[in-house]
């Protein structure tokens, strides 16, 4: 097949790695990153213009478009691609909405009876400090909007979230949006993320991992895009996958196709283990990063087919997912300043090294090439290390030992990315019914008009 891939960073490196090992197929990406480019054609069309997409895969005669970043996705790119007849793996616009929007996604999640956290929507700063008085500490604020993983506050300090709270309103006043914020009940227990891929009627699961999104070891510091991953869980409870299959993804498809947005893509479930049962902290609408990095080196499956099927109707048809046994971990590598303001131009040094180790393999992120061709930074998160072994252990020692061997001045990176797994949470999968009153809070804040 002529399959296109849209993004830059580690997430399509790893599908485009992926789709490489499967069958041969003729791989293109927009615009790519500089690993990418040594398994496919690099176009520089920007990935969130859906009609150059459209024509540059209309003229390459592709058989498949793989839209990875939201950012895109919520831009309507995959619209515009199947607008022209060519199959495209990932949802339109309208159905985006689940992570372009946090309150819609509460909606969707309200009305399909899927078991999460209980929110409320607040369009001003008093409706927000109402919000955090009634929830209490810890509390918990995320922007309406998309954020790049970083417009969520978690916190004990009232005043911290009331700030971020205020940002988050004035940053969409400022953009023209309707402004958003919503506040929600804190989840304890261990978070999974599960990726579920969806035709639009069925949906697939893939395997479950386990994300580090807070910047330094013990999960101490502000908010990232993620830091590191690794998959399996063994201290999973052995039915969760069809727990959320059953209380999560398969309502929420349904509902989406009920409402005329049929969900083709990939939901990706961010999901907390709480000593309640299962509760959904976010709903994203494409392959998570970093952990599809982990996800997709353990997929024997060839790739490509699992996506096409999405893309044309068919998972029902495709033949049970198949795994190597081998575990996953990546640490990613992390640019001087990030998350803050950080500092692009350094070069990298040591990646042909760490390659060169026992079940290492490194992923491009923020990488671009000097005047001169040198390997340099040229984002937030540079480089995603993937170390796979026997188990959770042997495949961590190789995914350092692969970070080892790399040089980047004044890069940082977490030393603890699975260390430390959880015990096997104590808690019923079977989550309790949600009582009228519960239901109230939801709709009477999410069933609006104003917010569908």
């Amino acid at each position: 097949m002529r399959i296109v891939v849209i993004g830059s960073g580690a997430r399509e490196h790893a599908i485009v790695r992926a789709l490489a090992q499967g069958r041969e197929h003729e791989l293109h990406a927009v615009p790519g990153n500089p690993g990418i480019g040594r398994l496919a054609t690099l176009h520089d069309v920007s990935p969130t213009d859906g009609e150059a997409v459209a024509d540059l895969a209309r003229a390459i005669g592709a058989d498949l478009v793989v839209v990875g970043p939201e950012v895109p996705l919520v831009a309507g790119v995959a619209d515009a691609v199947r607008g022209v007849g060519i199959p495209c793996f990932g949802p339109g616009a309208e159905a985006a909405a689940l992570e372009g929007s946090k309150a819609f996604a509460k909606e969707v999640m309200a009305a399909a009876a899927v078991p999460t956290a209980m929110a409320r929507v607040c369009t001003t700063q008093d409706e927000l400090a109402e919000a955090l008085d009634v929830f209490g500490a810890p509390y918990v604020v995320k922007d309406d909007g998309l954020a790049a993983g970083k417009g969520v506050v978690v916190t004990q300090d009232r005043d911290v979230a009331l700030e971020h709270g205020r940002a988050c309103l004035e940053r969409r006043v400022s953009a023209g949006d309707r402004p958003a914020v919503v506040v929600e009940e804190y989840l304890d227990g261990p978070e999974v993320s599960l990726f579920c891929v969806c035709d639009g009627q069925h949906v697939v699961p893939l395997a479950p991992a386990q994300d580090f999104k807070r910047a330094l070891d013990g999960d101490e510091g502000p908010n990232t895009g993620g830091m590191g991953a690794y998959s399996p869980l063994p201290w999973a409870p052995p039915d969760l996958v069809d727990e959320v299959l059953t209380r999560v993804a398969r309502p929420t498809v349904d509902e989406m196709r009920r409402r005329g947005t049929p969900f083709v893509g990939v939901l990706y479930c961010g999901l907390a283990l709480t000593s309640r049962g299962v509760r959904v902290v976010e709903f994203n609408v494409r392959f998570g990063d970093p952990e599809t990095q982990v996800v997709l080196a353990r997929l024997a499956t060839p790739l490509a087919e699992v996506l096409l099927a999405a893309a044309t109707g068919e998972l029902e048809a495709l033949p049970a997912l198949r795994w190597r046994d081998e575990a996953a971990v990546t640490v990613v590598v992390a640019a001087h300043g990030y998350p803050g303001t950080v500092r692009a131009g350094d070069e990298i040094e040591g990646v042909a090294a760490a390659e060169g180790l026992p079940g290492v393999h490194v992923l491009h992120a923020g990488t671009a090439r000097s005047s001169d061709g040198a390997l340099v930074s040229a984002g937030g998160r540079v480089l995603s290390v993937v170390g796979l072994g026997a188990d959770v252990a042997e495949a961590r020692d190789r995914a350092y030992a692969g970070v080892t061997a790399i040089a980047l001045r004044g890069s940082h990176h977490r030393t603890d990315i699975a260390a430390h797994l959880p015990p096997r949470p104590d808690v019923p999968l079977v989550v309790e019914s949600r009582s009228d009153d519960q239901r109230d809070d939801i709709s009477t804040v999410l069933g609006s008009d104003e917010l569908r």
